[in-house]
């Protein structure tokens, strides 16, 4: 991205912004998308997706389908302060939802994760209508998660349970899954906010992704920061990979130069430029994986 290119953003676009969250996802504009907001995939108030599409793009070949969901430790987050990541993922070409989920107080542990599944599956059937037909989307979708969101893409990705809720086969439904500083070996869990959503200290029987490398048969992407602030590299992206590297699962481990716990997810953002790339690992994977 040249530097130039970003003097044609509107300047009361970044002016008005109130928070750095708004201020990337102001400067995202330069990428350009077609922008669908608050589909249903529930009756329920947090139960909307926004859907980012390629701009006046055909397509012969399938173009890729991401679901990302947004981190926040299951009590906080908004789909809509993440269109900086729709937004530079769109430019790559992809199709990209962001759905909303029930979060903490409201709901605990495995709420988010129904919430999940159903978005999936109404987004896969979405993206299927006549509507998107120039767009050719792929039936298999991938799921990409930051933090919390990178804990529900592992789990529907390993744990038929929530997908097959939905009456969807994960391996026939799924092309892989991206984490990015992703909480794998949750306990015991250390973040106070945290530990009400699990039942601290009453964990909840089979709800730690790790539990589940023996069926981690979708291609995996970890993403892991140089220096995570908020919970220990070693024991989650890093220990996560040794576990199924031991069970020769597919997947692949890159840690991000750079970047910390927020930053990694900042990257996505021209306005850290001078932080490791996230996109290129991701654009790698995606790349391997149709191949497959």
């Amino acid at each position: 991205m040249r530097f130039k290119q970003l003097i044609v953003i509107p300047v009361l676009t970044v002016l008005t912004a109130c928070s750095p969250q708004g201020i990337v996802n102001g400067i995202s504009k330069v990428y350009s998308a077609d922008v669908v907001r608050d589909l249903p995939y529930g009756q329920l108030e947090r139960q909307k997706y926004d859907l980012y599409l390629p701009s006046g793009n055909e397509s012969d070949s399938p173009t890729p389908v991401i679901v990302f969901f947004y981190g926040g430790s299951w009590n906080s987050g908004e789909k809509s302060g993440y269109e900086f990541v729709a937004r530079r993922l769109t430019a790559q070409g992809y199709i990209v939802a962001v759905p909303n989920y029930r979060l903490y107080p409201e709901v605990t542990y495995p709420d988010f994760l129904v919430d999940c599944a159903a978005a999936v599956n109404v987004i896969h059937d979405e993206l299927q209508s006549a509507k998107y037909r120039a767009l050719n989307p792929e039936q298999k979708l991938i799921l990409m998660g930051h933090s919390a969101g990178a804990y529900n893409a592992a789990m529907l990705a390993m744990d038929d349970r929530w997908l097959s809720a939905e009456g969807l086969d994960r391996m026939d439904s799924l092309r892989g899954w991206v984490g990015l500083a992703g909480p794998y070996d949750l306990y015991p869990i250390v973040l106070e906010d945290v530990k009400p959503v699990f039942f601290y200290p009453n964990y909840p029987p089979n709800s730690n992704p790790i539990e589940f490398v023996e069926s981690s048969d979708l291609p995996a992407l970890i993403l892991a920061p140089e220096n995570d602030e908020l919970i220990s590299t070693e024991r989650h992206s890093y220990s996560f990979s040794k576990a199924l590297d031991k069970l020769n699962k597919p997947h692949t481990l890159v840690t991000v130069k750079g970047t910390g716990h927020t930053s990694l997810i900042g990257a996505f953002s021209p306005v850290l430029f001078f932080k490791g790339s996230t996109i290129e690992p991701i654009n790698t994977f995606i790349k391997e994986i149709e191949r497959n």
